[in-house]
């Protein structure tokens, strides 16, 4: 970690080494797996460059076996397949007992005292385990995806322990072949690195906290007049981005003209005055925003929220209802409302069938304008905003107040600091609400990778650092011409950038 000097420490002996997807250390012993089966070899580190490493059989299981770790006499293995940590005697090579495993993916692990740790492939998570029960702790999300390797460094100056985490995926780039016809051509390359995890783990209030980076994002609107204008009293509403658990403000500043602030259901809103809005008048206008962003996951489970307060009656009035073009009153939605929620009537796993459900009904895709969700239904192919849409109608109908949150994502390249970037797209996720405890995210679309399922958790209650929070339950843009709602057409050119 000092100097990010990489050695391979058996160059002469990677053959033994192909295919493993476990490693561990414990005293002098390399643990490894591979297939179905799992290694070690004796007194590795004392000779490791020295004589031939001799990898030894402890176990065979049934099924591939991913991680593996090791405290004292007891060996902890990982199965995608069955979804449990086995837990072995080292010295009989016997199970002694199991562990449920979370999450859908590869899992590897490792060992801090008491703790169990390990991180999901898929899930984008790395989670914290009590070692002598497997219950979950808490759990944090990766800045990057594919984590596949975590292990604890214990600084030799401070005493401090840092979290590594080991990603191995691909990544897109342009590859420039001047002799070819087509010389900028799109490829894919491995990419491996390893880079510590960061987090904060608050009890009290339910949710942890990883890695924070620290965004400059400008909106702008272009104001290009195609046509004879002439508004008299122009205000142009534009929301502001939100103070959150996982989300600071440090400075917001105007861009092109000035603007005053007002407040909408909670949420800061940015006035921007035309007073006239004259014919031919050209203008850039928006605001720059410097936040500190981090991700954030929510550790609550079904049997926290068996027995709730009664709804607020200001939320049934505003976030039951259909007011957002939702199609509640349709046929299809209320018997997909009806599918989906089956006999359940624990909120969590209530709202997790409901996304599933939409999932198994839906695919992604960009479309040209966002229909309503009987049209969605129908189709069976639906943009962030329908999936959005449908999530809304079908919580409501069952109960569960929820509200739309957006507007950006930042181009996920945790690594580019310091570089400019354009999003391609806005974004929206939904937020529902706990009684007694408050509003949590869940993502829109980002959690249907596969037909069928089985479904990542890593957005139910958790959002990724690169979200920016603008306008929670509230239009991101409204225009008024003397107290009046009004359009301008053709619409303006919105900016985003980082």
């Amino acid at each position: 970690p000092k100097t990010d000097n990489t050695k391979v420490l058996n160059p002469y002996q990677t053959r033994e080494f192909i295919d493993v997807t476990g490693l561990a250390i414990s005293e002098d012993t390399i643990w490894l797996t591979r297939d179905n089966s799992v290694y070690f070899c004796p007194n590795a580190l004392s000779n490791i460059g020295k004589t031939a490493l001799n990898p030894q059989h402890f176990v065979t299981l049934s099924d591939p076996v991913q991680g593996v770790a090791v405290w004292r006499s007891t060996v902890y293995i990982t199965n995608q397949k069955t979804g449990d940590i086995l837990v072995y005697n080292l010295n009989t090579g016997k199970e002694i007992t199991r562990f449920y495993a979370p999450g859908i993916g590869s899992e590897n692990i490792t060992i801090r005292d008491e703790e169990l740790w390990l991180c999901d492939r898929e899930e984008q998570t790395v989670y914290c385990l009590e070692r002598a029960t497997g219950k979950i702790r808490f759990s944090v999300l990766t800045p990057f995806e594919c984590p596949t390797g975590l292990a604890f460094h214990t600084n030799s100056e401070t005493g401090e322990e840092q979290l590594y985490v080991a990603y191995a995926g691909d990544e897109l780039y342009i590859r420039d072949d001047p002799n070819s016809v087509d010389q900028y051509q799109l490829n894919r390359r491995d990419r491996s690195f390893i880079h510590p995890l960061y987090f904060y783990y608050n009890e009290s209030d339910r949710y942890a906290l990883s890695n924070g980076f620290l965004i400059e994002m400008s909106y702008v609107e272009e104001l290009e007049p195609l046509e004879e204008v002439f508004l008299e009293d122009l205000e142009w509403r534009i929301a502001l981005p939100a103070e959150t658990d996982r989300q600071k403000i440090r400075d917001i500043s105007p861009i092109g003209m000035a603007f005053t602030e007002e407040i909408q259901n909670g949420q800061k809103v940015a006035v921007f005055k035309f007073k006239p809005l004259r014919s031919r008048e050209r203008r850039i206008f928006g605001w720059k925003a410097l936040l500190e962003v981090r991700a954030i996951k929510y550790q609550l489970q079904p049997f926290d929220v068996e027995k709730l307060p009664e709804i607020p009656s200001e939320f049934k009035t505003r976030y039951l209802v259909d007011n957002d073009n939702l199609a509640m009153n349709s046929e299809v939605v209320s018997l997909a409302a009806k599918e989906a929620a089956g006999s359940e009537t624990n909120l969590l796993r209530k709202l997790l069938r409901i996304r599933n459900h939409v999932y198994d009904r839906l695919s992604y895709g960009v479309t040209s304008k966002i229909d309503t969700p009987d049209v969605v239904l129908k189709r069976g192919v639906g943009s962030c905003g329908e999936y959005v849409g449908l999530l809304l109608a079908l919580g409501r109908l069952n109960n569960i107040p929820c509200r739309t949150v957006g507007r950006y994502k930042c181009p996920a390249f945790a690594d580019r600091k310091g570089v400019p970037l354009e999003p391609e797209f806005n974004h929206v996720w939904l937020e529902f609400y706990i009684p007694g405890f408050g509003w949590v995210p869940m993502e829109s679309n980002p959690d249907d990778i596969q037909e069928g399922g089985p479904y990542p958790l890593r957005f139910f209650m958790g959002l990724a650092w690169y979200h920016v929070e603008i306008g929670k339950g509230i239009k991101f843009q409204t225009l008024k011409n003397k107290g009046i709602p009004c359009w301008i057409f053709p619409v303006p050119i919105p900016m985003a950038g980082w």
